[in-house]
């Protein structure tokens, strides 16, 4: 398992450590077999503004942007539980937009956080919320990965 933890302000080191045991987590709650790369990079609204413009052509700040790299890869099952070195992709996070969404949900800026990687590491998995059938799905393993009560 290899975390790529990057960001803009050296205080917020702290979270590869946090993100490593999430990714652990989830790949275990799933019970998918394979050894992930994972590139995570907190940032300002300001950089994520500009990834949400050329990427999303959305053109203001979000809180998550994940790259996932298999998204058009007919054999990803399989991938995921073939034991192999598998390059999942990157995820963007907004440190400003967590700390609004946190004091906004009535939570930790901690929660927030950890949430979203989640949220971001499930996009890289193939999941989505394009419809209210996949976001109740989504959302809801996300609930049994991060339980509200153990935050």
């Amino acid at each position: 398992m290899e975390l790529n933890f990057n960001s803009f302000e050296d205080s917020y080191n702290s979270y590869q450590a946090v993100y490593e045991t999430l990714l652990h987590k989830t790949l275990e709650h799933l019970a998918l077999r394979f050894d992930p790369v994972v590139s995570v990079t907190l940032v300002d609204n300001n950089y994520i503004q500009v990834i949400n413009r050329d990427y999303r052509h959305l053109d203001q700040p979000t809180d998550v942007i994940a790259f996932a790299f298999l998204d058009d890869c007919e054999d990803r099952e399989r991938i995921l539980h073939s034991g192999s070195v598998v390059i999942l992709g990157e995820i963007y996070i907004s440190f400003d937009q967590a700390k609004v969404q946190a004091e906004n949900y009535g939570h930790s800026l901690e929660r927030e956080l950890k949430f979203l990687f989640v949220h971001g590491l499930l996009h890289l998995l193939g999941y989505d919320h394009m419809t209210e059938e996949d976001e109740r799905s989504m959302f809801a393993l996300q609930d049994k990965i991060l339980p509200k009560d153990n935050l």
